[in-house]
């Protein structure tokens, strides 16, 4: 697949750039699982596109999914002095004999018979988190008949299905900024610095290299975001509750932008913070409040462009943003990729962005680097929870006090790192699951938070449905809450506080006493002995490692007293079902991270 061979036009790559290219070279040698790249938006993805077509024994074909993109990378290969060929509606151009093709997904697919020969061994992407399949998704389209135009079938998998269907061992390449998709995390399975990011069934195997945006700032091969949060005026849009889609509908939207008093101000501050500043990008939430935000502008120096703008109008107006002839450019979604300014050192975000991915994308407009130019304004004020820069984890903050903290796996050693919380050096809290490490080349098993399999005992995820080990459905929490309510000796507690204390039990022994309530003052007891080894590990494996605030961390208290006196490390449960035993009630279950339809315990009953 790879020529090695020296070229004396070939542009010069920078040192991140040319491991790119060694990396994902030594990848496909060795192996024919579809790999990642991760460069930010700036980093130069064509060129290293470029060189991989020009390396490349076997024909290539690279796909984009707007025209603009397609042109960009076309033009970085024929800076090499050489040809290839363009597939693009857009464009105009239907080529594709020669050996490398650039192509927009949406025309290739509607042309698969000419790239059905079996002749091309790599396929590039680029954008691929656009691309959302598992390989269980991609064998099922692959069987499905070559005139099926069925939405459950992307452009992406049609194409590569087509294509593998020519070749079986097709080598696919995807090349990204943003490497996670909304609501699915991760788009690829492991990474190469050592640690499982994705889902087992993702399409993309592995990420074979990755520039942090962090290093291409340190570096100076990009400029310097300073990000500044409108602090005295900006939309609150905390209420809205997103579609299915992970998307915020526009009349919601709407809701809270149109006629919004702050408007005026937001834009006044934007225009007094950009005096000095050659380029403003404006993101508006919706083409209403576009519109709205234009009129506030200065009059010939501002343009929009929504979807429903004319292509050549669009173009037009563009052309004369990058011309600098207009300082504004207000736009609604259209702009977030293949769009490149490399004078804009003002990003004013004025919606919520669902995604990191979408966030990043838009923060990249104003990061490329132009003479004159030493940072760029980020101004937000929309309140997005997104990290500036590229994220070490995929799922979202859970508050505005948790920061990334490393967390190391009691079994393999692995550093994972997770959103949590730290009393000085100390992690008192984390969100992590599972841990991330790789240990023989599959995922590490241990979790740090599991639901128990009642049949064999097996650990699975707190969300799974079935038992990874037997395969028996797990029960479900709402299904539980409901059976212990139909009996007579059972006492179901939502419980709104937990309390841990040192105590003497009625024998004259010491014990750790552990009490549960609920809002309205009933109680559950749980007691442990932490005097004897035995009675330490009978209370880390039926206490401790359910309610560590930060499971994993190695606390073990050697007494009662310690226990409580660090109870702050623990977390209550969102359920307590009791039994009566005797004259006492004993704790029979506990339920965390609960996520069912029932807010109190008496509503579950209530259905009984």
């Amino acid at each position: 697949m790879i020529n090695d061979a020296p070229f004396s036009h070939a542009p010069q790559l920078r040192p991140y750039q040319t491991q790119a290219v060694d990396n994902v070279i030594a990848h496909f040698r060795g192996s024919d699982d579809p790999a990642v790249v991760v460069l930010p938006t700036g980093s130069g993805k064509s060129l290293v596109i470029a060189e991989l077509a020009r390396r490349a024994r076997g024909r290539v074909l690279v796909l984009a999914h707007v025209r603009e993109l397609v042109e960009q990378n076309h033009a970085k290969y024929l800076a090499y002095g050489l040809e290839a060929d363009i597939f693009s509606a857009g464009l105009g151009r239907k080529e594709s004999g020669r050996q490398v093709v650039f192509g927009s997904v949406q025309s290739v697919v509607n042309g698969l018979d000419d790239f059905a020969t079996g002749e091309f061994t790599l396929l590039v992407i680029d954008e691929c988190h656009r691309l959302a399949m598992s390989e269980k998704a991609l064998a099922r389209s692959a069987g499905k008949a070559e005139d099926d135009r069925s939405r459950s079938v992307s452009t992406y998998e049609r194409v590569i299905a087509r294509l593998r269907q020519a070749r079986p061992n097709l080598k696919v390449l995807g090349l990204t900024a943003t490497p996670y998709r909304l609501g699915e995390g991760f788009i690829y399975h492991r990474h190469y610095h050592g640690m499982v990011k994705g889902p087992e069934d993702a399409f993309f195997r592995d990420c074979v290299f990755e520039q942090p945006l962090r290093v291409m700032v340190r570096q100076g091969y990009l400029a310097e975001p300073r990000r500044i949060d409108g602090a005295m005026a900006f939309y609150d849009f905390s209420r809205l509750t997103p579609q299915r889609n992970g998307q915020f509908a526009e009349r919601d939207l709407n809701g809270v932008v149109q006629g919004n008093r702050a408007t005026p101000r937001i834009i006044h501050d934007v225009i007094e913070r950009a005096r000095d500043r050659e380029g403003v990008m404006i993101f508006a939430a919706t083409v209403a409040h576009a519109e709205e935000v234009l009129g506030l502008l200065p009059s010939g120096e501002s343009a929009v462009v929504t979807g429903a703008t004319p292509g050549p109008e669009r173009e037009r107006l563009i052309a004369a943003f990058k011309a600098r002839e207009l300082k504004y450019l207000v736009n609604v979604a259209v702009l977030t990729t293949g769009f490149d300014a490399p004078h804009v050192d003002v990003i004013a975000i004025l919606r919520p962005t669902e995604s990191v991915g979408l966030y990043q994308q838009i923060v990249g407009r104003g990061l490329r680097l132009s003479p004159g130019k030493t940072d760029c304004l980020i101004l937000d004020y929309a309140g997005n929870p997104w990290e500036l820069y590229a994220p070490e984890i995929a799922q979202a903050r859970p508050d505005g006090e948790s920061e990334p903290v490393q967390v190391e796996c009691p079994e393999c050693g692995f550093a994972n790192t997770f959103w949590g919380k730290r009393d000085g050096d100390l992690v008192i809290e984390h969100h992590g699951r599972r841990c991330q490490g790789l240990v023989g080349g599959s995922q590490c098993t241990f979790r740090f938070r599991f639901k128990v399999c009642e049949q064999c005992g097996g650990e699975n995820d707190i969300a799974a449905r079935a038992c990874g080990h037997c395969g028996e459905r797990l029960v479900d929490p709402d299904d539980k809450l409901r059976d212990a309510l139909k009996l007579r000796h059972a006492k179901v507690l939502r419980v709104s506080g937990m309390q841990l204390a040192a105590t003497i039990n009625g024998r004259g022994v010491p014990r750790l006493k552990v009490t549960y309530h609920d809002e309205d003052g009933e109680t559950l007891n749980e007691w442990f002995g932490l005097e004897t080894p035995a009675q330490r590990h009978v209370f880390d494996r039926v206490f401790l490692r359910q309610h560590l605030r930060a499971p994993g961390s190695g606390w073990r208290p050697g007494s009662a007293e310690e226990a409580a006196a660090e109870a702050g490390r623990l977390r209550a449960p969102d359920f307590v079902i009791g039994r009566k035993s005797g004259r006492h009630w004993r704790v029979e279950e506990k339920l965390f991270d609960y996520v069912g339809r029932y807010r109190k315990a008496d509503a579950a009953g209530g259905e009984v």
